[in-house]
């Protein structure tokens, strides 16, 4: 089961409970999904019973337990446990990481973008500062991937910032008339242009808009203390993978890891809402961050992908390499959004 039909199966549960009549609200068009916080257990957590607690006049946890009878025994679902004041923890059956992968390489680096447009038009302005701009250009980028449509102004713009950092606007002056979202971060200490286009972009985007970035050569820096070389790294190593097992006669195909580390799964597996939150705060940073922690998680992982001396490809190696690429995919995507290139030889 993957997240989004996870949450499908929830929003399932939702419905079976007030057509028993033991709830008594309006089933919510989306339930969240992620990885549990402090405290909680099994693959995935959701406070949809924290939802819809006060419209169902109920204490959260009642509204969790009531949940928790209609989501165990469903297929994919092995237990539901309930922590803290009412967030359902759920643990899924072995199938879930091979599903997760599947759906990854399936979408390509479109994994956790929106279907379709939703309709809804977002308008960001910010001020003459290049910090400014590349927020604004990487909100854009994020929004637009979860189906808004998006216009960017701002009140100064320079065009040697296209050229170096590849970044647009659709309008220059003041704010429009209808309010605006303003996007203002504070400023960079130094001009990041001689960093050139991905390092700049890093250096201004990786920390959150009230902070203030660094600009400096530990941003090209090809060692691991590097955050940018760790993602982009792990990226180009994905993808060595699968040209090496090419040599070998075998390619990637998802199935059962017993060995797959779980930190990898839970962080793929919660790009989807990484997106989503950083559409909905303006925050690209938790792109950037995100994409450090899967970079981390597959490091120590993609060593083990490939057969070792004199022994055959198996069906454990093609599932291997298929959550490698599913790492890189996902590597590639978040760097894409951030306007930052994911290249193949590093």
């Amino acid at each position: 089961m993957t997240p989004a039909e996870l949450s499908s199966t929830v929003l399932h549960a939702v419905r079976r409970a007030v057509d028993a009549g033991e709830l008594d609200v309006t089933v919510p068009a989306r339930a969240v999904v992620a990885t549990p916080g402090p405290g909680g257990c099994g693959d995935y957590a959701t406070n949809i019973a924290l939802q819809l607690a006060r419209p169902a006049g109920q204490p959260p946890y009642r509204v969790a337990e009531v949940l928790r009878s209609y989501l165990v025994g469903v297929d994919g679902v092995a237990d539901v446990v309930l922590t803290g004041p009412g967030f359902l923890n759920i643990s899924l059956g072995g199938a879930a990481p091979a599903a997760l992968v599947e759906e990854i390489l399936s979408a390509g680096t479109r994994y956790g973008h929106a279907d379709a447009p939703d309709n809804s038009v977002v308008r960001l302005h910010c001020p003459h500062d290049l910090r400014a701009v590349v927020v604004a250009d990487a909100v854009a980028r994020v929004l637009r991937c979860q189906g808004a449509l998006v216009r960017v102004t701002a009140e100064g713009f320079d065009r040697e910032w296209t050229a170096a950092l590849g970044v647009r606007v659709d309008g220059v002056g003041p704010a429009p008339v209808s309010p605006p979202v303003t996007v203002r971060p504070v400023p960079a200490p130094a001009d990041p242009l001689p960093l050139g286009r991905d390092a700049a972009r890093w250096a201004l985007l990786h920390p959150a808009a009230h902070d203030r970035p660094r600009i400096g050569d530990e941003h090209l820096a090809q060692r691991e203390g590097n955050p940018l070389f760790r993602v982009r790294y792990a990226h180009a190593r994905s993808r060595a993978l699968t040209r090496n097992a090419a040599d070998l006669g075998f390619a990637a195909e998802p199935g059962p890891v017993p060995d797959a580390p779980q930190d990898l799964l839970a962080a793929l597996g919660d790009h989807p809402r990484v997106l989503a939150a950083a559409a909905a705060h303006r925050a690209p940073d938790r792109i950037a961050r995100h994409l450090v922690a899967v970079a981390d998680a597959a490091l120590p992982f993609l060593p083990t992908v490939l057969p070792r001396g004199g022994e055959k490809p198996s069906a454990a190696h093609r599932a291997r390499l298929a959550l490698a690429e599913a790492a890189g995919t996902v590597l590639a995507g978040g760097l894409t959004l951030l306007g930052i290139d994911a290249p193949d030889h590093l």
